[in-house]
Parts: C-alpha cells; structure tokens; sequence
C-alpha cells in the first residue's frame, strides 16, 4: 500500500507541498498524530507516518517516544495493537522481546473459526480483523499462525451477494471488508472467487469514487482507496474509471492540504489523506 500511495504526488504536483505542511501541522509535541479532535492518537499515528513516508518525508523523531509509552502493547485493544506494530515499522523497529510479546499478546484474538476478531475469545472472525493481524504480523517479521483457518473464516463471512462483510450470514458485503478479504487471499496465495472484481466495479458511482456498500448514498474515499487497491491486486481492468475517480478524489482534497473522507464530511484528518494518497497512487499507475 505505502509503495504505491508513494506514486501519488505524481498527481498532487505543486501541491504535494501542502499535502505534507498538512501532515506535519498534524504533529502534536508528543510525538503523536491527532485525531479528529486533535489529541494524539495511535490510530492516527499510523496514518500520519505512512501518508509521510509516501510523500517522501522521514518519520518525525518524536514519534519513536510516542510510540514507547505504549510498551509491547499489553493495554491496547486489537486495533490499537496493529496500529502499534506498524506504527513501529514506519518509525524505527522493535527489538526482539518486544515483538515476541507483542506476537503472543497478537495470537489471543485468534478467533475459534481460525481468523481473527476484535475481541478475545470470539467464535467468529472478520475480514477486517483478519487483514489487521497479518498486516501486523508482517510487521513483526512472524508468518500468519493459521492461514488455513483464516480462508475458512472469509468463507464465513462471505455476502450472499457474493462480497464479504464483517459479520456471518450478511444478504450484502461491503467494499472495505471484499477489499481485506481480497489482500489476505492474495497474501495467502489464493486466488479469489472471479466475480468478486465484478462485485467490487459494480460499487463504482458513475461519476466516479466507489461506495461503501451497494444501497449507500454516496462514495467515500476509504471505499474509493481500497477498492482500486484490491481490484489492482485482481489484475482488473479499472481505465475507464480512472478519470472519474481521480475528479472524485479531487472533490475531497482542500488547499489545506488534507482530504475529506466524502462529501458529507467537514473534517480533515490523517486518516482519509492517506487513503487520499492511496487513491492517487492507483489512479496515477
């Protein structure tokens, strides 16, 4: 993801600039990345570091002690968890103790299906959760523990119209959970069922940007960026959305240099300038 959101100020040009005064004016003292109300976040944190990394920016020295306070993660929620070792990829890297017990704290979310789930001790995964834990266990330099168990957890959580959700026994999935699903078969060596590039194309709004889920209002730019990420990882044919994207993403991009999340949206954030980059990535390819 970070190699190609580092094809996006191709795109931006002249205005790559304000993309990273942005980013840095994102920086609190601590170290930290605000959230959308300014206090630092990890969440936010991940986002701030990789959208700088895309732009060419080294990460910011004080992150690194940010990033300390939170030790191996034995406080943290699932997410936060992930957000931490990737968060420690992008900064400097962990020792060895810590990774260890961050990979075994990692482990005790392993859902009974053989995925992965927010919680502990849950007898069903999630596309999401399960794209969270072997994103982070890259990071740790450790392999997924069951990756067997992972495709039978997407296998129940797969939509009856033939995209995933997050949840068991959905009549619809959603475009950030088809576009997990899709990684982790592709991170896996699997190939993906054919019609989920068709499911995926079909969440495209005519006049460009993709939707969250089919009966959606309006597209959004997490949907847009994950959607172009999984249909580049199928090998679609995406040329005839490319121009009406990229005026989408254009629509969500302000002169103080973030992007909102869609049109509804009044806040800016690290978050969807990331995924902002991500979908300039794609579309400038």
């Amino acid at each position: 993801m970070l190699q190609v959101a580092r094809v996006a100020p191709t795109s931006l040009g002249e205005s790559r600039d304000l993309v990273a005064g942005f980013l840095r004016q994102s920086l609190n003292a601590d170290g930290g990345f605000q959230d959308r109300t300014g206090a630092s976040d990890l969440y936010y944190t991940v986002f701030g570091l990789e959208a700088l990394l895309a732009l060419g920016e080294p990460a910011p020295e004080t992150t690194s002690s940010y990033l300390q306070h939170f030790g191996n993660g034995a406080s943290l929620d699932f997410v936060h968890l992930a957000c931490l070792a990737r968060a420690w990829g992008s900064a400097s890297g962990l020792n060895a103790g810590t990774s260890a017990r961050m990979l075994h704290r990692l482990e005790s979310f392993q859902s009974a299906d053989g995925g992965f789930a927010l919680t502990e001790g849950a007898p069903i995964g999630n596309a999401y959760a399960c794209f969270l834990a072997m994103a982070a266990f890259e990071d740790l330099g450790a392999a997924v523990p069951d990756g067997d168990g992972m495709l039978r957890c997407l296998e129940g959580v797969r939509a009856a119209d033939g995209g995933y959700a997050n949840h068991s026994g959905a009549q619809e999935g959603s475009t950030p959970a088809t576009a997990a699903a899709v990684m982790v078969m592709r991170h896996l060596d699997v190939a993906p069922y054919p019609s989920v590039s068709r499911w995926l194309l079909e969440r495209c709004h005519p006049g460009g940007g993709f939707f969250a889920a089919p009966r959606t209002p309006m597209p959004d730019l997490l949907s847009t960026a994950t959607a172009l990420h999984a249909l580049a990882a199928l090998h679609a044919d995406i040329d005839h959305l490319r121009e009406p994207c990229l005026d989408f993403v254009d629509t969500l991009w302000t002169s103080a240099g973030g992007f909102y999340g869609s049109w509804a949206d009044h806040t800016l954030d690290c978050e969807y300038t990331y995924y902002g980059l991500l979908a300039l990535g794609h579309l400038s390819l």
